[in-house]
Order: structure tokens, then sequence, then C-alpha cells
């Protein structure tokens, strides 16, 4: 998880040459519990940081999901509209959810580390 980026609102990035990949946090599908439908953005569509990427919804709650950075959406994964429980079995693999290409790499600095978001999850129980 080293290589992983956090946001407050429990977004995961990785950094995958000059694309990121994102997907929700372990937490936050524990706490939505299990995924029935996932709602993403079209290839091609261009989103500024802060802006809503796409719909998760569980059997619990329907909760929206953000770019944590701008950019260009270059990839989405089909996989989970067909099978919504990979966001919960594999939140950090399988279960990603959308791959940007960003406008301005430098806003994943300004995103937490691994150590960050873990002491954000403790500040916040």
């Amino acid at each position: 998880m080293s290589d992983l980026r956090f946001t407050a609102t429990h977004e995961w990035l990785r950094q995958d040459g000059d694309e990121v990949t994102i997907g929700i946090t372990e937490h936050a599908q524990e706490l939505l519990g299990d995924m029935v439908y996932v709602e993403l953005p079209r290839e091609g569509e261009t989103f500024e940081a802060g802006a809503t990427l796409g719909v998760v919804e569980s059997v619990k709650a329907a909760s929206d999901f953000y770019a944590p950075i701008g950019g260009v959406v270059t990839g989405v994964n089909h996989a989970v509209n067909d099978n919504p429980a990979l966001v919960n079995t594999e939140p950090f693999g399988a279960g990603w959810l959308v791959r940007l290409k960003p406008q301005d790499s430098r806003e994943m600095d300004a995103l937490m580390n691994a150590d960050q978001y873990q002491k954000t999850l403790e500040q916040d129980a």
C-alpha cells in the first residue's frame, strides 16, 4: 500500500505510468456494505478535482465517489458493472473503478500517504 495515495473521502489512487488508477478504500466499502450497483463515467470525459466521478450503491446506501485529481478518463472497470462485489472483495485490485490521465500530476503530492490515511481513520474512530 506504500504506492497508494488516499483522500479524506476514502478514495485511493495508484500512479501507473502516465495514468492514475482510482478506487474506493477498504474502509469505505466496509461502511457501505455489499455493493449492488456501480455507475462509472465515460471514457474521454474530463473532470476537475473534487467533481463527482460516479456512484457506488450498496445494500445500505448510495454514495458518490469523487475525482481526487483533475484529468481525462482513460479507462473504466467494466468488470465492476457486471460484478459490483469486486469492490468489496478486491477494493485495491480487481475492484478498481476509473483510470485518469492527470491534468497536473503535482496534485498527487497533496494527497495522503498510507500512514497519514491510517491516522485519519484512527482519529475518526
